[in-house]
C-alpha cells in the first residue's frame, strides 16, 4: 500500500538506483559549473599587477652595467644597503633572480640580461629629457671624464683632442694603470678608458684602438759598445752586463720583449726603474742604459739619431690598446664626440 502526503497524494515510488546515479551526477556537475563561475568572477574582479618601479629598475640598470651593488651605490648616490633593498623588491616582484654573487662584485643572470636589453635604452632617454629641465632646453653638456696610461694620453690623446677642447669640450683626465681605470669606470667615475687590454665580463663595451709595437732601443754610446748587429747574431747574450733600464722591478713590458723575440725568460737585474716611459726615455738617451718602448713614444728620437734601435725582428711584440666606454653615457654628447675623434685618429698614430 502507497504511502500519501501530506496533501492526500500517493507519495512517489522510491528512487531507483539509476535515478540516484543521475541525481549525483547533476548535482556535482552544478557545483563544479559554480566553481568555475566563481574563479572566472574573481579573476575578472582581480586588480592588474602594478607596473615595475622606475626607481628599482634604474638602480637594477646601474647594478647590471657596473657589475657591483657597491659601484651602483656610489653611482647612484645611495648607501649599498639601500641598492640591495630595492633588488630585492624587484626580484620579489619579477619572481626571477637577477644577480649572483661573486668574489668581486655579482654576475647578471640571463633573465636580467634581457631586462637591461629591454630597459635600457628607455631609461637613458628618460634621463636625457629630465637633464633637459621642464622647458626642453638643452643642459650645457658635462665634461668628458677619459682615463688612461699617462705616456699614451700625452704623446698622442691630448695632442688629437686639443681642437675638441677649443671648441667647447672639458675634459677630466686622469692617469694610471689599467686594472684600477676599469674598476673606476665601472663604479661611474670615468666615461672613456684607454685600456692596454680587453676588460673581462660584458658590463663595459671596448673597441680596438690602435697597435703599439714595442722595440729595444739605447743611445748611440751603448749601442757601440753592445756592437753593431750583435744583437741580432747573439741574442739577449749580447746584452750581459748593459744596464737594464725598466718600468717596474717584475719588468713587465721587457720580459714580454724577451719571451716573444728571444724565446726565453728575462732573468736580469734592472739597473733603473721608474714608473712612467717617458723618463725611461728620458734616461737611456742620457747613456742609462738599454730599455724596451712603444715605438710611438721614441718615434722622434730613432729618427733623430738621439736612440738606436738593437734589434729589428720580423715579428716584433705587438700590444692593442682598446677604448673602452662605461654604458649610461649616451645622454652626454660629448662622450660620444671624444669617442669617435680618438677611433679615428688612432689609425694614423
Amino acid at each position: 500500500m502507497r504511502d500519501r502526503n501530506s496533501n492526500g497524494r500517493p507519495s512517489p515510488p522510491p528512487a531507483g538506483p539509476a535515478q540516484k546515479a543521475r541525481t549525483a551526477r547533476t548535482a556535482a556537475d552544478a557545483r563544479a559549473n559554480g566553481t568555475r563561475s566563481a574563479a572566472a568572477s574573481a579573476a575578472g574582479s582581480a586588480p592588474p599587477a602594478p607596473p615595475l618601479d622606475l626607481t628599482q629598475l634604474r638602480t637594477f640598470l646601474s647594478v647590471h652595467r657596473t657589475g657591483s651593488f657597491t659601484a651602483a651605490a656610489q653611482l647612484l648616490g645611495l648607501s649599498q644597503p639601500t641598492v640591495t633593498t630595492q633588488i630585492r623588491a624587484l626580484e620579489e616582484r619579477l619572481g626571477r633572480q637577477l644577480f649572483e654573487r661573486r668574489p668581486r662584485g655579482v654576475a647578471p643572470t640571463p633573465f636580467a640580461d634581457e631586462l637591461a636589453v629591454r630597459i635600457a635604452d628607455p631609461l637613458d632617454a628618460l634621463a636625457a629629457v629630465t637633464e633637459r629641465g621642464v622647458h626642453g632646453e638643452e643642459p650645457r653638456p658635462e665634461p668628458v671624464h677619459l682615463g688612461g696610461p699617462a705616456e699614451f694620453l700625452a704623446v698622442c690623446a691630448l695632442r688629437t683632442l686639443a681642437p675638441l677642447v677649443a671648441q667647447g669640450v672639458r675634459l677630466r683626465v686622469t692617469t694610471g694603470l689599467s686594472d684600477e681605470l676599469l674598476d673606476g669606470l665601472r663604479a661611474g667615475r670615468h666615461d672613456l678608458v684607454i685600456s692596454a687590454h680587453r676588460p673581462r665580463g660584458r658590463t663595459l663595451t671596448a673597441e680596438p684602438m690602435a697597435d703599439e709595437e714595442f722595440v729595444l732601443v739605447a743611445s748611440p754610446e751603448w749601442a757601440a759598445r753592445i756592437g753593431p748587429d750583435r744583437v741580432a747574431a747573439e741574442g739577449a747574450a749580447a746584452l750581459a752586463g748593459a744596464p737594464l733600464v725598466t718600468y717596474a722591478e717584475d719588468l713587465p713590458i721587457a720580459r714580454r720583449y724577451w719571451r716573444h723575440v728571444f724565446g726565453e725568460r728575462l732573468t736580469a737585474q734592472p739597473a733603473l726603474t721608474f714608473p712612467d716611459l717617458r723618463g725611461l726615455l728620458a734616461a737611456v738617451a742620457a747613456g742609462a742604459g738599454f730599455t724596451v718602448l712603444p715605438s710611438y713614444l721614441c718615434r722622434a728620437e730613432l729618427a733623430s739619431g738621439a736612440l738606436v734601435m738593437l734589434l729589428s725582428p720580423e715579428d716584433p711584440p705587438i700590444n692593442t690598446a682598446f677604448l673602452v666606454q662605461r654604458p649610461g653615457t649616451a645622454h652626454n654628447p660629448h662622450v660620444a664626440l671624444v669617442r669617435d675623434h680618438l677611433l679615428r685618429q688612432a689609425r694614423s698614430w
